[in-house]
């Protein structure tokens, strides 16, 4: 026969239990959490393949420091062909003119992922050592997916770049947001120069427009928005091939 004191006392201890859990936590009584702190080493090896062009003087300059732009394309030049990249933009232009004034930079996205601030920071940092690059004179550039890495990695990094031209893109704000000291000082001296078709179908003319109106109340004064009014998503074609553009962008220089 079962014990019935033992049975009656582990049902008073279920029922205490219970009713323990159902109590509110005194307010008064000392906290249950602790603050710790957790430290680890993270060690990544990234690749990415990239096309570079060098002015066809280059060689020849031996002490000339070039301007660079840094390309970044959209979604559909993604994979491992590189030459996909020369589809569209600078590196497209480069193929008909070997005279371009500048360094171009044009790294390729790995298939089915999107832009990642921390390859193309290292590739920027390897070329900017290893090539006669003036790093007064670097300029961030993209259409597209590449268009939304550009507003990312200006804004987060405006000491890096003298202009970007974010080409029917959007972004967020918080890097603005957040930015004190020397950070502000560069974003309040960043050249921004945004275009956007007037009926693109795929990133809305409002993305844009967004980014420059809150820019502009932020205290950012160099920052502009061109709109083709009945171009769709390809805003990037007229936009690199118009000579005013290159001209702008040599107009800026990291101080």
């Amino acid at each position: 026969m079962k014990n019935p004191k033992l049975l009656l006392t582990i049902a008073g201890l279920l029922t205490f239990t219970a009713c323990s859990l159902g109590q509110p936590t005194n307010p008064n009584s000392p906290p249950m959490q602790t603050a710790k702190l957790f430290t680890f080493r993270q060690t990544q090896r990234l690749k990415i393949n990239y096309l570079l062009f060098l002015p066809k003087s280059y060689k020849d300059a031996a002490r000339k420091r070039w301007p660079l732009i840094f390309f970044l394309h959209g979604a559909g030049e993604r994979g491992s062909d590189v030459w996909k990249v020369a589809a569209h933009g600078p590196p497209k232009r480069v193929t008909q003119d070997p005279d371009f004034p500048f360094i171009v930079l044009s790294p390729q996205c790995p298939e089915n992922q999107v832009w990642s601030r921390e390859p193309l920071l290292g590739l920027l940092d390897a070329i900017t050592h290893q090539y006669a690059v003036d790093t007064s004179r670097i300029y961030l550039t993209g259409l597209s997916m590449g268009g939304y890495c550009t507003w990312d990695l200006g804004l987060a990094y405006p000491e890096k770049f003298a202009a970007i031209v974010p080409i029917c893109g959007g972004g967020e704000l918080i890097n603005v947001l957040l930015a004190n000291g020397e950070e502000a000082k560069a974003l309040k001296t960043l050249g921004i120069w945004a275009f956007h078709g007037g009926k693109d179908p795929t990133v809305p003319l409002e993305e844009s427009e967004r980014m420059v109106t809150l820019l502009k109340r932020f205290g950012i004064p160099d920052v502009k928005l061109t709109v083709y009014p009945e171009a769709g998503h390809d805003a990037w074609t007229e936009t690199y091939n118009n000579p005013a553009l290159y001209e702008w962008l040599l107009e800026h220089r990291r101080p």
